[in-house]
């Protein structure tokens, strides 16, 4: 969604109405996680996608439906049913999609509105009453410093902004279930809230050769990427031209006066003690998603010894990704840095990092969907 809001926007400047159809919950293996989108226009332009192909047919012909009577609706596909295998969801799992109409000029305020702060970087989320439960096209927008718009009644507007808070910290987006007036265990109302996050940082430490493709991997992936290093000469725009930010500063001071927080993954790359030490005693200070150290096994055992020394514990250290990376055969700088996005996502989503073939199961995790 976030990737289409530009669009949408557009669309609805020019007043061209569109269906906008959204996953909102995922059981088993799915291509893709809630809140994937896709919006199709009134004359039959697509953009986004919602299944990476498997259903975007039906899906297609249910946004027409949705154009033209202007009601919402709330689909399945799963494994199980025909209709699934015959628009080729054969992937094993179950999709919830929504449907819904945007053509009022409410809409058109409301899709501004959220369009305009995603662009400033400011966290938002929008929780929409699903069909199957409440009344069609409830919505309402929750920020840090307050929320609009109603779902019905004051306790299950309270209910889900807490909640929509609680998912914006995370980076996540889901299906959350209530009570009527927002009563916890029950399963009477279901609510999709959609989160738009800032981007996720990730900090690379060390201007090196393998820091410039691995901030080039990070912007790919979608993190707001940082290279720091303390030495003017390889800390440069030029080294690091898709970076977001090159900082010249001792990466140990340079972290000690940034913000970390549970979704931030740091790379450490510059394998120097005088730089590696006081900055992993930093690191590990931080609630920091992954923390990744370059090195030979000989470096990291000597690296260990020395955090030791400096008062780490044991359980801290069992934080560090240390020598970085999956071991995937890496030698050059891309492949490393190919290496340690693989560890990233294995960190992210929980997967073995094993191949695929040898296993059994759901191929997709998105139980940390953000």
């Amino acid at each position: 969604m976030r990737e289409l809001l530009s669009e949408l926007r557009a669309w609805h400047d020019a007043g061209t109405p569109f269906a906008l159809a959204t996953v909102v919950s995922v059981r088993g293996s799915a291509p893709r996680a809630p809140g994937a989108t896709m919006a199709v226009t009134a004359d039959g332009t697509v953009a986004g996608s919602v299944s990476g192909g498997c259903v975007e047919g039906a899906v297609y012909e249910v946004a027409g439906e949705v154009l033209a009577t202007g009601a919402p609706q709330l689909r399945s596909y799963g494994i199980s049913d025909d209709e699934a295998f015959g628009v080729g969801l054969t992937c094993g799992g179950t999709i919830d999609i929504l449907v819904a109409p945007f053509a009022a000029a409410a809409d058109r305020s409301w899709l501004r509105d959220v369009g305009e702060t995603v662009a400033r970087g400011e966290p938002v989320a929008v929780a929409t009453l699903l069909p199957d439960t409440g009344s069609p096209g409830a919505r309402r927008v929750v920020r840090a410093d307050g929320a609009e718009g109603s779902l019905g009644n004051d306790g299950l507007d309270s209910a889900v902004t807490d909640d929509a808070r609680g998912l914006l910290a995370q980076g996540a987006t889901g299906r959350q279930w209530y009570g009527t007036r927002g009563e916890r265990r029950m399963q009477d109302v279901s609510v999709f809230i959609q989160t738009y996050a800032p981007p996720p940082r990730m900090i690379v430490f060390g201007a090196i050769d393998h820091a410039a493709a691995t901030a080039r991997i990070g912007s790919f992936l979608g993190y707001r990427v940082t290279v720091c290093d303390a030495r003017p000469a390889f800390a440069t725009r030029e080294r690091f031209p898709t970076a977001d930010e090159v900082v010249r500063a001792w990466p140990h001071t340079y972290l000690s006066d940034t913000d970390v927080d549970a979704r931030t993954v740091l790379c450490v790359l510059t394998h120097d003690p005088k730089f590696d030490v006081p900055l992993l005693v930093a690191a590990l200070r931080t609630p920091a998603a992954y923390i990744g150290v370059m090195g030979s096994r000989r470096t990291h055992l000597d690296r260990l010894a020395r955090l030791r020394e400096e008062g780490v514990s044991e359980a801290d250290l069992s934080r560090l990704a240390s020598p970085v990376g999956l071991d995937l055969g890496a030698r050059t700088p891309e492949e490393t840095a190919v290496s340690i996005a693989a560890e990233i996502i294995q960190h992210r989503w929980g997967g073995t990092g094993r191949p695929l073939g040898e296993l059994s199961g759901a191929i997709h995790h998105h139980e940390h969907q953000g």
